[in-house]
C-alpha cells in the first residue's frame, strides 16, 4: 500500500469548546493506567487538543485521527507520544507544546485509555460480555469477515476460548498484537522503500510511525528514512492488516458475536 502521512497536530491555542470523551472507569481499569492522572489529561485534551482532534481523539477529519494513528496505538509507556507532545512537529504543522512533563505523561495516559476503550468496546460491562450469538460469529468468521482465509478453529485457533479470558479475548482478536510469543515472526511487517535516487530497498519493518520508517535488509543492517507525505514511495505487507481493517466495519453486534464464536473454542 501507498503510506499517507497522517499528522498529530495538538492545537496550542484557545480551550476547545467541545469537552474531552469522558473516561470510561472500565477501560481504566482495564489499561491500568492511573486514574487521576486520566481524569487530569482528559480535561488538557479538552483544552488543548479536542479542538482538531476531536473530544474522543477520533479526529474532525481523517488526518487528526489519534485513535487510528500507529504512533499513538503502538505506544506503550509514552516512548513514542512523549517525544512529539514534548517537541512538536513544526515541518508537520504542530509548533513546540508548551507543555510540562506531567502534563504530557497525564495525556498519554488518557490517550492509553481511548485505545484500550476502542479495542474493548464492551469494557461499560465485562460481565455480560459474551452477550453475542456464536453462531452467528460462526457465520461472520467464515463470511463477511474472512477470517478463515488466514485462520483455522481446529488449526491455530485451538483451545483460544479456554486460554484468554472474554475481556482479553476480545482484546486479543480486534487488537493483535505483534510480539506475542510465536506469532512475531509469522507476523512481521515487511516494508520495500523506493528513494528519489537509487534502487528500492526492502526488509522487515522495525519502526514505523507518521514521520519515520526503520527497516532490517536481508543482512540484518538497519536503514532508516525520513517520511514526507507519499515522499519516498512506501508499500508495505502486513499479515495483521485484515484485522486492523475490519475497524471501519464492524459494528458492535460482529463484535460480540465473534467473541462468542471464539470463547467456544474450547
Amino acid at each position: 500500500m501507498t503510506l499517507a502521512r497522517a499528522s498529530l497536530l495538538l492545537l496550542l491555542a484557545l480551550a476547545a469548546a467541545a469537552p474531552a470523551q469522558e473516561p470510561n472507569r472500565a477501560a481504566i481499569a482495564g489499561s491500568k493506567e492511573d486514574e487521576d492522572s486520566v481524569d487530569r489529561g482528559a480535561t488538557l485534551f479538552a483544552a488543548r487538543c479536542a479542538t482538531c482532534h476531536g473530544p474522543a481523539a477520533k479526529g474532525t477529519t481523517p488526518a487528526t485521527d489519534l485513535i487510528r494513528s500507529t504512533l499513538v496505538r503502538d505506544d506503550e509507556k509514552g516512548e513514542l507520544i512523549a517525544p512529539v507532545l514534548r517537541e512538536g512537529r513544526p515541518a508537520a504543522g504542530m509548533p513546540r507544546p508548551a507543555l510540562t512533563a506531567a502534563q504530557i505523561e497525564d495525556l498519554t495516559s488518557w490517550l492509553h485509555v481511548q485505545i484500550y476503550a476502542a479495542a474493548n468496546r464492551d469494557t461499560y460491562a465485562f460481565l455480560n460480555i459474551l452477550t453475542g450469538d456464536a453462531k452467528q460469529g460462526e457465520r461472520y468468521f467464515n463470511g463477511e469477515g474472512h477470517c478463515n482465509s488466514c485462520h483455522s478453529p481446529t488449526g491455530d485457533l485451538t483451545g483460544i476460548g479456554a486460554k484468554y479470558d472474554p475481556p482479553v479475548l476480545q482484546s486479543v482478536w480486534l487488537n493483535p498484537s505483534r510480539t506475542r510469543g510465536k506469532a512475531a515472526s509469522k507476523a512481521a511487517r515487511t516494508a520495500t522503500v523506493t528513494p528519489l535516487t537509487g534502487p528500492p530497498l526492502s526488509g522487515v519493518l522495525e519502526h514505523l510511525d507518521e514521520f519515520n520508517l526503520v527497516l532490517r535488509d536481508a543482512a540484518g543492517a538497519l536503514h532508516s528514512f525520513t517520511l514526507d507525505g507519499d515522499t519516498p514511495h512506501v508499500e508495505i505487507e502486513d499479515p495483521l492488516q485484515p484485522h486492523f481493517a475490519l475497524y471501519r466495519k464492524l459494528t458492535d453486534a460482529d463484535i460480540h458475536n465473534m467473541t462468542a464464536y471464539l470463547a467456544t473454542l474450547q
